[in-house]
């Protein structure tokens, strides 16, 4: 099963959070953690990586705090996912490598790397802002999703 570490979904949390601030104004570790009940110390962590890979802007002061680093529009949740878990992978051969028993015969590696390739481009596809923005108008679901609701 594919499946977010908690951290990815805190990111993901933490930064639609400050994508809904209508002031744009900072946000403190502390605002967000206390928010959704999330571990300070955790959210800090996540805050800080976020930071690290440009995708939030920290300020220190008294009005300091965490900002994102460019439009939401331009960070996709692609963005976010790998700057908190890495690399997405699919398979325990993630990588050309030999060093895996099965490397020379194993017959679904390279279909498993498109699929990993896909849910990457689809990722990349949804940014901040749509998620942002909240569920799509039920005219814009899919047949599919309506027959499940």
């Amino acid at each position: 099963m594919l499946r977010l570490s908690k951290k990815a979904d805190y990111a993901l949390m933490a930064m639609k959070h400050l994508a809904t601030r209508a002031d744009a104004a900072s946000a403190s570790a502390r605002e967000i953690a206390e928010q959704y009940d999330i571990p300070i110390e955790l959210m800090a962590k996540v805050l800080q990586r976020l930071a690290r890979r440009g995708l939030l802007t920290s300020h220190q002061g008294t009005r300091g705090g965490y900002r994102l680093g460019r439009a939401s529009s331009a960070i996709s949740v692609a963005d976010i996912i790998q700057a908190i878990d890495g690399p997405l992978t699919v398979t325990a051969c993630s990588t050309e490598s030999d060093s895996c028993g099965q490397y020379a015969k194993c017959s679904v590696r390279d279909p498993l790397w498109r699929i990993k390739d896909r849910i990457i481009a689809a990722l990349a596809t949804c940014s901040l802002q749509e998620i942002a923005a909240g569920p799509p108008p039920e005219e814009e679901l899919s047949p599919l999703v309506m027959r499940r609701s």
